[in-house]
């Protein structure tokens, strides 16, 4: 066994680990007490990803890396602090680039950098380890591909230049039209020939818990769990695997994830995501599943679809709040499956790479 893996998306996925960090770092703390003994890996959603101006980016993956490691605008909670966007203002005026996705300077730095590397032959796994040697986020961060595999959201109506039937990216629905677009279906492009990243199956399958964070539960858990392999580990995986709801009181903790979930004809709650995800003993992905405390009274409900549920306070105000969050989501797998998070390792999660 070799601790936990978080299947996460981008603000959601990111302060969730962040919060599950601090926990391990409080409850198991090594020689040095600023990290765990525990190795924690997260398992990225790369669906977001798209060239613009000649660069790759990745909007999930560079979140998670940011927020781990301290460089994040904790105001937009994605995009670099004390960020400036000369460079982006400068294309504009060749005519260049996309008015709606604008870069800051000091995440163009990262993407230069990542697409040098691709450029160069390395694989997207690669490349991000070697970003993630400056950043020490204290995890593992693997893509869940390195193939390119990128989210298309298909018009259900026209809009500007595009017509009923397109395929747009999703960061153009999601940012340019703030998901108000009418759309019928998302289209994981390429995903037929992809394959799971190095590590990410091995990841799933000999972990002591699997968390699926509250992230977006159709773009990005559903991309992840989309990549072929990844149903069949959590499937064969002897980790109990937990989720924490995304939708509190019937609301989205955060985005437009009810919009997403409205197209796949899933309703915006705590019991809707449940049964989304389903039991792992019905052939979905939970043992259990945490719910915000206003929404106990769906725990029968949960328990009638064979859902494992319990309630405690979900919003990630901060980041003792969401230790404590992660905390209820390790006691959960505890009270499913006996796990052993104390024991000695030799791995250093917060060093190099």
């Amino acid at each position: 066994m070799t601790g936990i893996t978080v299947l996460a998306g981008g603000v959601g996925g990111a302060r969730f680990t962040r919060g599950l960090l601090a926990h391990l770092a409080a409850e198991h703390p090594s020689a040095g007490g600023e990290a765990s003994t525990v190795p924690v890996t997260v398992v990225v959603n790369t669906g977001d990803d798209m060239w613009l101006t000649g660069l790759r980016i990745c909007p999930d993956l560079d979140t998670v890396m940011y927020t781990l490691g301290g460089g994040i605008s904790e105001e937009q909670g994605w995009g670099r602090a004390d960020e400036t966007r000369r460079t982006s203002g400068e294309i504009a005026a060749y005519g260049a680039g996309w008015d709606w996705f604008t870069l800051g300077d000091l995440d163009l730095g990262t993407h230069i950098v990542r697409t040098d590397l691709l450029r160069s032959g390395r694989t997207l796994s690669e490349a991000t380890e070697v970003l993630a040697q400056r950043w020490r986020p204290g995890a593992r961060l693997l893509p869940m591909s390195d193939d390119p595999v990128e989210t298309h959201v298909r018009l259900a109506a026209d809009i500007d230049e595009h017509r009923a039937g397109d395929l747009i990216h999703f960061e153009e629905w999601w940012v340019r039209y703030r998901a108000a677009a009418a759309a019928s279906e998302f289209v994981q492009v390429g995903l037929e020939q992809a394959q799971a990243a190095p590590g990410v199956l091995e990841a799933i399958r000999d972990a002591d818990v699997v968390i699926i964070p509250p992230s977006n539960p159709v773009v990005s858990v559903g991309t992840i769990l989309a990549v072929p392999g990844v149903r069949a580990a959590l499937r064969d995986t002897d980790a109990r695997v937990v989720g924490v709801s995304p939708i509190i009181g019937g609301s989205v903790v955060r985005g437009m994830a009810d919009r997403c979930l409205d197209i796949v004809g899933v309703e915006s709650t705590a019991l809707g995501v449940g049964r989304y995800y389903g039991s792992r003993a019905d052939g979905g992905i939970l043992d259990a599943w945490l719910v915000d405390e206003t929404d106990a009274g769906l725990i029968p409900d949960l328990e009638a679809a064979g859902i494992r549920a319990s309630a405690h306070p979900l919003w990630m105000h901060d980041v003792p709040a969401t230790a404590a969050i992660a905390a209820h989501a390790l006691r959960a797998a505890r009270a499913t499956h006996p796990i052993a998070l104390d024991r000695p390792t030799v791995q250093n999660i917060g060093g190099t790479l």
